[in-house]
């Protein structure tokens, strides 16, 4: 029986120290979806969250009575606050407009208390072990918890079951745990307890059953039009709207087209390069699994090979099959000349032996470092090794005018690659005014010949006129983007917040 209680106490440490994890996880996760700058939140997650760990652990000391009667009360207050806190964070996002006061509250709350449970634990089995072994033996399962759920979150707990109902499952993982304490001490324990654990399990088991229903009421708040499609994946969260007609997509909150306007910049993206290059034998897309800049490269009849490298499945999948919306990008990939590749960008690029005559690249904002490090100088010296003699890439750039610093230090970085550049703009209405970077191995002149002729906004008189910048959009003096030194994202930050802070 002693034995027994060993086992299960060292296995309720296992299973605290997964939850710990993934609740610092989930915080994490929330807070960079919600408000965007993945680094910067999870390090602030991060951090309040070990602090408040050691808080907790220095309070045990004030603990000297009933260990076991306190060790089950902290699992029952874990699992109600743990359990919530997804969906406290989200409603207190999208109706409160006090995020961040919750997120540092449940942050140290939750530190505090799980910080406070391993010391606990320690002095519960000190009369099993010896205080080497004792300390060996916990921190041994709560390290090993540790791994295993930050392989779990991002490979199993994010895709299958989303943000709320793993925050709710996890819930209900401490109290079995708290359940488990009060089993092995119910000699010495009220039986009250038990009210305690079917009324916490009853509302985690509602809330774990009522996430997807929670979830889309609140988001539904958050997006000016109805959601159709709402998807967690292993990478981003996936949301396309709708209003009379019109689709909007967006990836982790941040709008990636309108198709009301959505052609402005398909076409500005990717014909100036088309008319420009040389040839169309082999070109490469990185990003852009929406098909819709592949729609356009197609109006070329030289096309021959297309190559789309998109890291996320779901969002080709869902561009190729969805009849909405392969409709709207003209049943693109499902052409014979297109090859989808989903693969990091730069893990293809370097694995590649091809040679490319064009290169776009259709990225998301470079608002973390995972983004940022495709709009540095070496990714792009990468890019260039595969561009053909008569090759020409070209990248969109972000806003000019909200993120002017950002948008003129992708151009000098693409430039200390010694290639010829051409940055240009134009005006979406959905994103304002936007940037485009191009760069080639030979000097950069537009043959507006070549333009097809179905095209909704591209002309002969445009193309002379999108390389002119204003003076409060201009050309100022601004650092390279770099591995060592990620600036852009410094720059692509401060830009928004002095717009929209």
């Amino acid at each position: 029986m002693k034995n027994s209680k060993e086992i299960a106490l060292l296995f309720g440490t296992f299973l605290i120290a997964i939850s710990g994890l993934v609740y610092e996880l989930l915080e994490g996760t929330l807070s960079s979806y919600l408000l965007g700058d993945s680094v910067y939140h999870f390090s602030l997650v991060i951090g309040l969250f070990v602090s408040s760990m050691g808080i907790g652990a220095w309070l045990s000391r004030f603990v000297n009575k009933s260990l076991e009667d306190t060790f089950i009360k902290l699992q029952l207050s874990i699992s109600l606050l743990g359990g919530f806190s997804t969906l406290i964070l989200f409603f207190s996002f999208a109706y409160i407009r006090n995020y961040d006061a919750f997120l540092y509250l449940i942050t140290i709350s939750l530190g505090s208390m799980l910080g406070l449970e391993i010391p606990l634990i320690i002095r519960i089995l000190k009369e099993s072990f010896s205080l080497k072994s004792n300390i060996s033996n916990v921190f041994t399962v709560d390290y090993i918890g540790a791994l295993f759920a930050s392989l779990l979150f991002p490979l199993v707990l994010v895709p299958k079951l989303g943000l709320m109902q793993t925050s709710f499952l996890f819930g209900m993982i401490n109290l079995f745990v708290g359940f488990m304490a009060w089993y092995i001490f119910r000699n010495i324990l009220s039986r009250r307890y038990i009210i305690y654990f079917f009324v916490i399990f009853l509302a985690l088991v509602v809330g774990f059953i009522k996430s997807n229903r929670l979830t889309s009421l609140i988001e539904s708040s958050l997006y000016k039009n109805s959601i159709i499609y709402s998807k967690q994946t292993p990478y981003q969260k996936l949301i396309i709207t709708s209003y009379r007609g019109r689709f909007q997509f967006y990836i982790n909150g941040a709008i990636q087209f309108d198709t009301i306007d959505e052609y402005r910049y398909h076409e500005s993206l990717v014909h100036p390069i088309m008319i420009n290059a040389k040839y169309h034998n082999n070109i490469l897309v990185i990003g852009g699994g929406d098909g819709l800049a592949v729609r356009e490269i197609l109006k070329y009849k030289d096309v021959k090979k297309i190559t789309l490298v998109d890291l996320d499945p779901a969002v080709t999948t869902l561009f190729k099959t969805h009849p909405l919306l392969n409709r709207l990008n003209n049943h693109s990939l499902e052409d014979k000349r297109v090859n989808i590749v989903n693969q990091d960008a730069w893990k293809f690029i370097e694995k590649s032996n091809e040679l490319y005559d064009i290169i776009i690249i259709d990225l998301p904002d470079p608002n973390s470092i995972s983004l940022s490090r495709l709009y540095s100088k070496t990714f792009y010296y990468l890019l260039k090794t595969h561009l053909s003699r008569g090759g020409a890439m070209v990248t969109q750039a972000s806003s000019p005018l909200y993120t002017r610093e950002a948008f003129w230090s992708i151009a000098k970085t693409i430039k200390s690659t010694n290639l010829h550049t051409l940055p240009y703009h134009t005006y979406i209405p959905t994103f304002g005014e936007w940037g485009f970077i191009m760069a080639s191995k030979f000097p950069i002149k537009f043959n507006s010949q070549k333009l097809p002729k179905n095209l909704k906004y591209i002309d002969k008189n445009l193309i002379s006129n999108i390389s002119i910048f204003p003076k409060d959009i201009d050309k100022i003096e601004v650092e390279e983007n770099s591995l060592s030194r990620h600036r852009l994202i410094e720059y692509y930050n401060s830009g928004w917040k002095v717009w929209y802070e």
